[in-house]
């Protein structure tokens, strides 16, 4: 996600100056497609940009890039914007909002409710969280990623687009795994599948996964763009902020099962779709 948002970005008249990753043969190859320094540590990206993107995969790894002591983004942060885009619990966004004020920075949330190729063409469903004049500063560039604005929503202060995100991430999740049940007891009852989906998109069963997942469901191609492990991951954050409103939230409950249930199997990298291998006839294994 965060390499094509820089490809985007480049091929719309943004210097990208810096890029980072743990693997530096990865961050090596963005780097030199796109002209930039490739940063063995993170303090020189900081140094290196006024506005910097995080992309990262969960609460510690964002923590670990804002630690407050060693290398860190933080480091001669002042007067600089970090535009922090993974999906993870909305408290830990406000709490990097605060690290970046108190090292002279600001920070905004910029979730993104997409996947790699929206990423790539600039089409970003993008939902913002933290101070208003941050994000009215940062539009013009957040414009670029989200079709030309209007995919691009202020949601309120920090944390609040999380929050959003959370319960997107869930119900699409929710709808995954009621989908592959939906087509696996299909198969059982020997329908014909594409009959199926084709009735699923028509009728009340409609959604956009049946779009996206049907068919690659039926054919067991589950090439990630979203992985299992973060759906997993993502219907924690859900059910969390589920218990800490006191509320039971049974069909994500039983969704963060699936999942789990597929990492544990070794299936975490398959795509979201990849929940199917636990729900049709006589899987359990994914095809090659």
């Amino acid at each position: 996600m965060g390499a094509n948002m820089a490809r985007c970005l480049r091929e719309r008249g943004y210097t990208v100056a810096a890029v980072y990753d743990r693997d530096a043969k990865v961050a090596q190859a963005l780097a030199d497609e796109l002209s930039a320094k490739a940063c063995e540590t993170l303090a020189p990206v900081t140094a290196s940009a006024d506005i910097i993107f995080t992309v990262v995969t969960d609460d510690n790894a964002q923590r670990a890039v804002f630690a407050t002591t060693g290398d860190s983004l933080l480091v001669g942060a002042s007067g600089k914007t970090f535009v922090n885009c993974a999906t993870i619990t909305p408290s830990v966004h406000v709490e990097i909002e605060a690290l970046a004020e108190r090292a002279g920075a600001s920070a905004l949330e910029a979730c993104m409710a997409s996947s790699i190729p929206q990423a790539r063409n600039g089409t970003l469903y993008l939902m913002c969280g933290g101070k208003k004049p941050v994000f009215d500063r940062l539009r013009p560039v957040l414009t670029e990623l989200s079709d030309q604005g209007k995919l691009l929503r202020y949601i309120g202060p920090a944390g609040t687009a999380a929050q959003v995100k959370a319960l997107v991430n869930m119900v699409m999740n929710i709808n995954t795994a009621g989908l592959s049940e939906g087509l696996g007891l299909g198969a059982a009852l020997g329908l014909d599948l594409k009959m199926l989906i084709e009735v699923f998109s028509q009728t009340g069963a409609a959604s956009r996964i049946v779009a996206t997942d049907g068919e690659d469901m039926v054919n067991r191609d589950h090439t990630c763009f979203f992985s299992a492990a973060h759906a997993a991951k993502d219907s924690g954050i859900a059910l969390a902020l589920g218990s800490e409103c006191g509320l039971s939230l049974p069909l994500a409950a039983a969704t963060k099962a699936q999942y789990d249930r597929l990492v544990s199997l070794g299936l975490g990298g398959l795509d979201k779709s990849g929940i199917a291998e636990l729900t049709f006839p006589g899987r359990g294994t994914p095809q090659a």
